[in-house]
């Protein structure tokens, strides 16, 4: 199997997925996963806390492609988290390395069509809100589409809904449980907005005082077209971002990916530990 073995109008559209699905059910053994979680930059350490894991590489699944940037795996991992079924989603594709919004979120239908009914997101994220410094975890409240990208764009996909609501991208039943999550464990948990940008360069600070009056607390290169297309297929939503580094402006310091790794290792044992007290509550 490969990412190429798909190809036409509809490559990485419902019936792709379904075929993917298939070939991934036939590899791990996937039963009845009550979530999918996608993992961020610097956030990868969840897989390894994942029971009874069973693993394929993305370049061996039809339609998926081998992730470019450091801090991404490439891999779909089947196991179980606070003692439930869970698809681990170790890596993503960007659209900056050149992939369409539809390959983007292509993922995301594939765990759907594995029966996964929650979609949880994470990545990493600059800090624009002042009162979010390195290593806070922010729970994502709603989002700003400035990717200027949609998945959905196109022919109709079996399944998904033309005009798809985004009053509440993010379920507010999930948020709650995040929140009970977080108190569990005595973890702060901040809650923002979250502005896409298509990227691959960091913003400037120009442009990050524009977000924040937009009403942006995080910013990132991610996320949007997965949550959009979840949205679209029935699936609910809970994301966090890890603020690994104050935005542009915020601070005189230059931007790394180096920096924001290593900021998202050291929020792995927090992060990790709310993911799978929220699982358990789902």
């Amino acid at each position: 199997m490969s990412g190429a073995s798909v190809s036409g109008e509809h490559s990485h559209g419902t019936q792709a997925a379904q075929q993917a699905a298939e070939a991934i059910r036939a590899r791990l053994g996937v039963q009845s996963p009550v979530a999918a979680i996608v993992l961020g930059s610097g956030l990868g350490g969840l897989a390894d806390r994942a029971q009874g894991a069973t693993r394929v590489p993305y370049a061996e699944i039809p339609g998926f492609h081998a992730p470019g940037v450091e801090g991404h795996r490439g891999e779909l991992i089947r196991g179980m988290l606070g003692g439930r079924e869970v698809l681990l989603l170790a890596g993503r594709f960007h659209m900056y390395e050149g992939h369409s919004a539809q390959v983007a979120a292509f993922p995301v239908r594939v765990v759907h069509a594995l029966g996964a009914k929650v979609l949880f997101v994470s990545n990493a994220a600059g800090g624009i809100n002042r009162a979010f410094p390195p290593g806070t975890l922010m729970m994502i409240s709603d989002h700003l589409n400035l990717q200027f990208r949609n998945p959905l764009v196109g022919a109709l996909e079996p399944g998904d809904i033309r005009f798809p609501d985004m009053s509440a991208p993010y379920a507010p039943r999930l948020q709650r449980l995040l929140e009970a999550a977080a108190v569990e464990g005595g973890l702060s948990l901040a809650r923002g907005v979250y502005a896409g940008l298509l990227g691959p360069t960091y913003e400037t600070p120009a442009e990050v005082r524009m977000l924040a009056t937009l009403g942006a607390d995080a910013v990132g290169m991610s996320t949007v077209p997965e949550t959009i297309v979840a949205r679209a297929i029935g699936m609910e939503v809970a994301g966090v971002s890890c603020i690994t580094n104050p935005a542009a402006g915020i601070s005189d310091a230059p931007l790394n990916h180096a920096e924001v790794m290593e900021e998202g290792r050291k929020a792995g044992d927090a992060f990790c530990g709310l993911v799978e007290r929220f699982v358990a509550k789902l």
